[in-house]
């Protein structure tokens, strides 16, 4: 996704797969030949163009562009990044214990990211290893070319994700670290609760009426299941939340105010989470 009206500094930074060999981040280093000084000097004279330029500039985009460059200017020339992108800094045992595949390793990364000061990191979960017997959460009928019952996928990645996720949770209340940092598994919808059937085999399709998310951290009261569904997970019958009162739980965790409103092409006031309000018995 773009970051739109929050400006060009907010674009996601891409880091790859974790568990590659020989994994390191791309661009936090400076270029063979070059140094802090050589850059300093650079930095100075694209800030004199950028004043000439900025007389132009009636949007107001080079602000964010501005921020962009001084964001990466930081990266490239301070220790704190390319040291959180380090894993070979974390002990053999507790790497082990995440596991050693994109999943796990994804997961450990993103909490030194958020230990060194990140906001928000996302982990795209679509298959925790390359192989025949993987596929991704996408459980139609012959979902990314698998044939057969969706079932036999699930069985092959759920223990990756049960090592990696109980892993990083474990880890984030060992550090004391579950009121600073929240994690937040979730998809886009629920699956339908009846199986569809073809002759390419078996398989689960979009369902927005129900779905289960997993809240943990954030300073929030754990150790509770908040509503129920009908004993078919069809509907929920019992306390239901929607997506949007979920955005507003993690928004009040990051200090994000609900009623922020942005203005639109016509210079109208949008709110940014028109509905919804933080789940009470989390908080």
């Amino acid at each position: 996704t773009r970051p739109a009206y929050l400006g060009v500094h907010h674009g996601a930074f891409h880091v790859g797969d974790p568990s590659a060999t020989g994994f390191k981040a791309p661009a936090l280093q400076l270029g063979v030949g070059a140094d802090v000084r050589g850059l300093d000097d650079r930095r100075g004279l694209i800030r004199k163009f950028d004043r000439l330029r900025g007389n132009l500039d009636l949007r107001g985009n080079l602000d964010g562009t501005d921020s962009f460059r001084e964001l990466a200017f930081q990266i490239l020339t301070g220790p704190k990044v390319a040291a959180a992108f380090d894993l070979t800094k974390e002990d053999d045992q507790l790497r082990d214990r995440y596991g050693r595949n994109r999943w796990g390793q994804s997961c450990l990364l993103a909490r030194r990211l958020a230990e060194a000061g990140t906001s928000v990191v996302t982990l795209y979960i679509d298959t925790p290893k390359d192989g025949p017997e993987f596929s991704n959460w996408d459980d139609h009928i012959g979902n990314n070319g698998h044939p057969g019952h969706f079932a036999q996928y699930v069985k092959a990645r759920l223990p990756y994700l049960d090592e990696a996720l109980a892993t990083l949770i474990e880890d984030i209340f060992n550090r004391s670290l579950d009121k600073r940092i929240m994690v937040a598994v979730l998809g886009e919808f629920g699956r339908t609760p009846r199986l569809s059937h073809n002759a390419s085999g078996t398989g689960r399709d979009h369902w927005p009426d129900a779905q289960s998310v997993l809240l943990s951290g954030g300073g929030l009261r754990m150790g509770q299941v908040v509503g129920a569904t009908n004993s078919k997970a069809e509907y929920p019958i019992e306390r239901p939340c929607t997506p949007k009162d979920i955005l507003a739980t993690i928004y009040r965790h990051l200090g994000i105010d609900c009623e922020t409103t942005i203005p639109d092409h016509s210079g109208r006031p949008v709110h940014i989470l028109s509905e919804g309000t933080p789940i009470r018995e989390l908080i």
